[in-house]
């Protein structure tokens, strides 16, 4: 590596490093160590490889020195040529030690990228609803990609660069000296002006840098939410674009201002430290000159220097910021091991049976259950806040007590926030209960298999998501076998038949970023169509036809009466004209129970549930 080389990879490890002083811990090296383990064989090759690559480095200058000195001894021909052949097949076999240093390099950190992502992927999946609602997504992306590729470095350049360097930083030394001690000496006394202003100047170029990506991150997220749909659609009807205009020219402006600060650093310091390299070889074939006039060293002995100390600073720059390097890795690494050590709150059990076959109910028994506390489910880190938020625990289901026989629907009505949705997703297992317990076909939850689970139990939720992709993808989510006759069978239980049809490719059709490129009733019945297509024994629809119109309504009620036949259902619903023909009704306010019977035991009763009823009808009236 030449001494220009050296100093732009300085200053690269410098401005991208994490500035992050925290000592070495045994346990994250433990933990690192588990991951590359299996690969220990390619490690110690890569080792090896990296070691005889600095090696062989160093053996060329030497043997072009030998080569100045059979010239003006005026030696054989045979024996200038035979050198020759040798600096040839040095650089052929450094060429090979080279391919292959970098084949392994890419093997070794390729496959600890493929193994940090899919374990952190695998432990995300399995993380609890409340720690999507509370994390960023492009943090959580963030630690699967930038820090991802941050501890991958560690063994890709990191470990074959300190390797290598003190290798060739060692032998340079030894011939070095063994050739002039005096020149070295003299060489190394410019050391300081090549290294000092190295760490001082990458520092000034990280603040610069960390300044810049924080802007880029804020421009970011401000493009990401303004050019979503939804995001879109409210700046058009209540923002001012001039104003955002105006707030994002500001960033774009500053990291232009620093864009060209940082090239005109880059420039004065490589520069500076080209003009020191220089005159470290004007010292050489200075000094090694007179001593070559007055006898006490040869010729090619001054070649060899010359070329010699080109591998000697550079590897003495790059040990110089090897620590940083390092600690930047481990920094990369912990925020990884970060992710990896939430719990899941919610874990299939050692011993999980399945969901016994036929028809099933559903019973709650002395439910109690609250919202896990930040510190449960989530990072400050993820949330892009100083300290996570103290709330939560809080119980806000209470002793709740109810069952749903098989082929019964039970519906559940109530003020916003009095705990109809939590019920919901405490069925489904999206949380587990803190006291009591949920048995599905006489199986508690928690002790049920989780893909049994899902199988048996279908929820269809008030904004059904819908992925950017094509509607078959979105559709074979619930079952990925699925035929087209299946698919077509669905969407015509879900009164879709005509849209899909319509449609420019069909099946095959991209819906757009959480179904935007249809209605919001379009998409509720895309959504109520894939849990038809995933036939579940038992469904909890929660609040499912919110967002159709009178016509769509009452089309999909009639595609769910005929779907819910011989099937157990929970029906959560705010319309109460929608729930008049269940088996059974519960009104749930402030976590509890207060009332239950059929629509008309409930009216005739004057409680809670006439209040509701009356109001609502009062209104459409």
């Amino acid at each position: 590596m030449s001494m220009d080389n050296a100093a732009w990879n300085s200053l690269y490890n410098a401005m991208y490093a994490k500035n992050d002083k925290r000592p070495f811990s045994k346990a994250t090296l433990t933990r690192i160590w588990a991951f590359v383990r299996h690969r220990r064989a390619a490690l110690g090759v890569f080792l090896i490889l990296s070691i005889a690559a600095a090696s062989v480095a160093v053996a060329t200058p030497v043997l072009a020195g030998r080569v100045v000195d059979a010239i003006v001894a005026h030696d054989e021909v045979r024996t200038v040529v035979f050198l020759a052949v040798l600096i040839a097949v040095i650089a052929l076999a450094d060429a090979a030690l080279s391919i292959f240093t970098r084949l392994y390099s890419s093997r070794i950190g390729e496959g600890l990228i493929f193994d940090l992502r899919t374990a952190v992927y695998d432990h995300v999946q399995r993380m609890p609803v409340a720690f999507f609602t509370r994390t960023r997504t492009g943090a959580l992306v963030s630690r699967l990609n930038n820090d991802v590729i941050g501890a991958q470095r560690a063994f890709s350049g990191t470990l074959s660069g300190v390797v290598g360097n003190v290798v060739a930083l060692v032998l340079t030394l030894v011939v070095m000296l063994s050739v002039s001690w005096q020149i070295t000496l003299f060489a190394l006394i410019l050391l300081p002006i090549f290294a000092v202003p190295a760490r001082r100047m990458g520092g000034r170029l990280a603040r610069l840098q960390r300044e810049s990506a924080n802007h880029n991150a804020t421009m970011s997220t401000q493009m990401t939410e303004r050019f979503s749909a939804p995001g879109a659609t409210l700046i058009k009807l209540f923002g001012h674009p001039e104003s955002e205009s105006a707030e994002f020219s500001v960033r774009a402006a500053r990291v232009r201002d620093i864009g060209v600060r940082t090239a005109m650093l880059q420039s004065v310091f490589v520069t500076a430290l080209t003009l020191v390299s220089a005159l470290a070889l004007a010292l050489v074939y200075g000094l090694g000159g007179f001593y070559a006039l007055i006898g006490q060293l040869q010729a090619g002995s001054v070649v060899t220097l010359a070329l010699l100390l080109t591998r000697l600073y550079a590897p003495l720059t790059s040990l110089a910021g090897a620590r940083v390097e390092v600690m930047s890795a481990l920094v990369s690494f912990e925020r990884v091991f970060e992710i990896l050590d939430l719990k899941p709150l919610v874990a299939e059990a050692p011993d999980a049976r399945p969901i016994p076959d036929g028809q099933i109910g559903v019973e709650f028994d002395s439910v109690r259950f609250g919202y896990p506390a930040a510190d449960k489910v989530s990072l400050a880190s993820l949330e892009e806040v100083a300290v996570l938020d103290s709330r939560g625990g809080s119980e806000v289901i209470h002793d709740v007590s109810f069952s749903v026989r098989p082929g019964q629907t039970v519906a559940i009505v109530g003020s916003s926030g009095a705990g109809k949705s939590t019920i919901a997703q405490l069925l489904t297992r999206l949380y587990d209960v803190d006291g009591g317990s949920i048995r599905v076909g006489g199986v508690d939850v928690r002790q049920a298999t989780k893909s049994s689970l899902q199988d048996t139990v279908a929820l269809v939720t008030q904004d059904g998501h819908l992925f950017h992709e094509s509607l078959r993808s979105n559709l074979a989510l619930a079952r990925p076998g699925a035929t087209d006759a299946e698919l077509w069978d669905a969407l015509g239980k879900a009164r879709l038949t005509e849209l899909a049809g319509s449609l420019p490719d069909g099946l095959d059709t991209i819906v757009g970023e959480r179904g935007y490129r249809l209605s919001g009733g379009e998409r509720q019945r895309l959504t109520i169509a894939r849990m038809l297509l995933a036939k579940p024994r038992f469904v909890v629809l929660d609040e499912a036809t919110a967002h159709l119109d009178t016509t769509s309504e009452a089309a999909v009620q009639a595609a769910l009466s005929e779907a819910l036949v011989g099937r157990s259902a929970i029906v959560i619903a705010h319309r109460l004209s929608t729930v008049r023909a269940a088996d059974a009704i519960l009104v749930v306010e402030s976590g509890r129970i207060v009332e239950r019977g059929t629509h008309d035991e409930l009216l005739a009763r004057g409680g809670r549930y006439h209040e509701l009823y009356r109001s609502q009808f009062a209104a459409v009236g």
